[in-house]
């Protein structure tokens, strides 16, 4: 197939103090993003005819945004992080390229950070294309087609002492193992995408990813695609997914190639395009995935009985300005204030982390003790409120917290893996009017 498009030009979109390398192309009619794998590099790919064809493939039926990670290829090479920050990321790209609303194509790797973005982010999300991808990648006591922690560091091992040699084109892609042309361009590319630390630090980081309890909470459209002898992400995961994402349909394809682009890419582009131009209703969320903080003042009637009416209404105002004031420097959104606590909602559970931490810091300056509780799960939108077990959870971990204590549940520490921040377990609970134990973690003072 001969090249549609020249190489696109490359452009930076500003996430913060980050710049994130993208390029746009195609004239479709609705708008694709592509998530890429650990590995990318914005222009170099183009270079192998292969992915150039399976590139030009997709601009033929949407226009395509293609954006690649902070810490590879042309985009500033920063450290690795957690998905709230690279989902700010995508969002300062689509920003950038003018998207509003678009399908998410997620392969391998890139297809956690867009099950998140779509779960989080349904008014921006039309649909869910998910390849070779995975929910979560190591093993787990429900979870037993994952792979051993062991095996994951040897493999990262592995890696680190052979990067930029074209070191396991044969695992990511048996049918191209002999194609020395091939192997040529995959050690430059992996030169050009990443370092060798760069490397090693993105698998660890999604290794530690969990977003098996998000994909309940995914509300548009999804299609998983996967080839049934892949050795990198067996095909139970595929399964998984589709079993896990509400209406998901799964198109299993023969083959053993993990990489896209090798071995019969028509199918996979044929079951992406009749699955994109298909019309759909768009109908206006009413559940989106959010992080919710409860938080909560320590014997506040104790406190309101000591101080008087007057200075404890004073003291009260000055802590809720402190609140909002955080609440606006890390994106929250109040939803309900009840006088001795804040009901807030996050977009992003590290975000969420941060806030909840810096109120319960300053709280004790002004003379109050403050605990907060975190749950991430799928909330009732209803007008400017919000509800659901998400919320109910919030509120009843919340309760278990000590003073001064930031209390989370599993969910939200699995989000945030790869983000730096640390845990200490704090042990299964019985919460009441929720069904079964939960694992809770405390936030380490260190």
């Amino acid at each position: 197939m001969a090249r549609v498009v020249e190489t696109p030009q490359t452009r930076y979109a500003k996430s913060g103090d980050v710049h994130i390398a993208f390029q746009v192309w195609g004239d479709g009619p609705s708008d694709l993003i592509f998530f890429s794998g650990f590995e990318s590099h914005v222009e170099q790919a183009w270079e192998e005819p292969s992915v150039a064809r399976f590139l030009d493939r997709l601009g033929s039926f949407a226009r395509v945004i293609a954006f690649y990670k902070r810490g590879t290829g042309l985009s500033d090479r920063v450290d690795i992080t957690a998905l709230e920050r690279r989902m700010d990321d995508v969002r300062a790209v689509m920003d950038s390229a003018g998207s509003e609303r678009a399908t998410l194509l997620g392969v391998s790797e890139g297809g956690a950070l867009a099950t998140v973005f779509a779960a989080t982010f349904p008014e921006h999300t039309s649909a869910l294309v998910l390849y070779g991808s995975f929910a979560r990648l190591l093993e787990d006591d429900d979870y037993p087609f994952g792979l051993s922690e062991q095996r994951l560091n040897s493999f990262a091992d592995h890696l680190e002492a052979h990067w930029g040699t074209g070191v396991s084109l044969g695992a990511w892609a048996p049918s191209a193992r002999d194609d020395v042309r091939l192997r040529h361009w995959w050690a430059e590319f992996q030169r050009l995408a990443a370092s060798p630390g760069a490397a090693v630090a993105f698998i660890r980081t999604f290794g530690g990813v969990d977003a098996r309890d998000v994909l309940s909470a995914i509300s548009v459209p999804t299609l998983v695609i996967h080839r049934t002898g892949d050795r990198m992400v067996t095909i139970p995961h595929a399964r998984y997914l589709a079993e896990h994402i509400p209406g998901a349909r799964l198109v299993e394809l023969p083959g053993e190639d993990h990489l896209y682009f090798v071995g019969d890419q028509d199918a996979i582009l044929d079951a992406i395009e009749e699955f994109v131009t298909g019309s759909r209703a768009t109908i206006k969320p009413d559940r989106a995935l959010a992080t919710v903080l409860f938080t909560d003042i320590v014997a506040s009637t104790a406190r309101a009985a000591d101080l008087g009416d007057r200075k404890w209404r004073d003291l009260l105002e000055a802590w809720q300005a402190r609140v909002r004031r955080l609440l606006e420097r890390y994106r929250g959104r109040e939803v309900n204030t009840t006088g001795d606590g804040f009901l807030a909602t996050f977009d992003g559970p590290e975000r969420a982390i941060h806030c909840a931490t810096a109120i319960t810091r300053e709280s004790p300056p002004i003379g109050i003790d403050v605990r907060a509780g975190l749950h991430t799960g799928l909330c009732e939108i209803m007008d400017e409120d919000v509800g659901g077990i998400a919320v109910h959870l919030a509120a009843r971990i919340v309760a278990e917290a000590e003073p001064g204590e930031v209390l989370v549940s599993s969910t939200v520490k699995d989000l945030v893996a790869g983000s730096g921040i640390a845990f200490v377990d704090r042990g299964l609970h019985a919460l009441k009017g929720v069904p079964d134990e939960w694992r809770l973690y405390g936030l380490t003072t260190a």
